[in-house]
């Protein structure tokens, strides 16, 4: 299969904002109509081509090679094929993503997945905050799809988020499902503090102890049986997360009660611990 190729010349200055970078832009494109999209650096509109080398024509298969920390709105909307970042990727990575598959080798930036819709993002190191939120005045955040992190995460993952899985390995910080409505976030790592505050609805589960808030309310201890679908598509990518009686159990809170909500936090804790 073809692939579109880009190669950033250097880091850009300031952010540099690059709408176009999706499939569904691209693949109709020849090299020169590609080389010649615009591109805002700052409040400069550019082509293309100022900042990247591109390689072949137009395809649903897109390689970003450098260090991309300050490119941001790459796969922005983007309904299907596949972008590859070989390095760092800016703010709003995936926002609004629809179809199709992100993958970063290095970190990512703010706002990973924001009210995306379906899809796959998948970050190979740390991501910041925001993961799968809704932006600021909207209502409604991640709708559905899978984000997954292999580093550690920022504050506020998942909020507003209605449907999805967020899965961090490593540690996140305050806020995790802050005013979740719905879907699942898997903390492998745990987080900080004020995980699901104001939540209404949706699970969390936590692999390692958490703090919880005084407004979460023990209720019992057991694995639900639908942890086991949700570990057999984590499983298939690398994600693992326990589920058999014969190793423990989750001990399940449920909250937030100032909302109220019926939402539910599921902290895993093994027999003998």
């Amino acid at each position: 299969m073809s692939k579109t190729i880009f190669s950033l010349k250097e880091r850009p200055s300031v952010p540099l904002e690059v709408e176009v970078f999706t499939p569904d832009v691209i693949a109709p494109l020849s090299r020169d109509e590609i080389r010649a999209l615009p591109v805002f650096l700052g409040k400069r509109q550019c082509r293309l081509d100022d900042f990247f080398e591109v390689e072949g024509a137009g395809s649903d298969e897109l390689e970003i090679h450098g260090d991309a920390g300050r490119v941001k709105w790459i796969g922005r909307g983007m309904t299907r094929g596949r972008i590859t970042i070989h390095g760092d990727a800016g703010m709003h990575l995936g926002a609004y993503l629809k179809g199709g598959t992100i993958e970063v080798t290095g970190n990512a930036s703010d706002w990973v997945g924001a009210e995306m819709t379906a899809g796959l993002i998948r970050i190979g190191g740390n991501a910041g905050g925001q993961i799968g939120a809704a932006y600021r005045g909207s209502l409604r955040g991640m709708k559905g799809g899978t984000i997954l992190v292999e580093g550690s995460a920022g504050i506020e993952v998942g909020m507003r988020m209605r449907r999805g899985i967020i899965a961090v390995k490593g540690p996140v910080r305050d806020f995790a499902g802050l005013q979740m409505k719905g879907g699942t976030i898997v903390l492998m790592g745990g987080a900080e503090i004020r995980t699901g505050a104001w939540m209404v609805r949706g699970t969390i589960i936590s692999l390692v102890p958490l703090r919880l808030m005084p407004t979460f309310s023990y209720a019992c201890a057991y694995n639900p049986t639908f942890l086991r679908i949700y570990a057999k598509h984590l499983q298939a990518m690398g994600f693992t997360i326990p589920c058999e009686d014969q190793a423990g159990a989750y001990q399940r809170y449920t909250g937030d009660t100032s909302v109220p909500g019926k939402g539910e936090i599921l902290v895993w804790r093994p027999h003998g611990s």
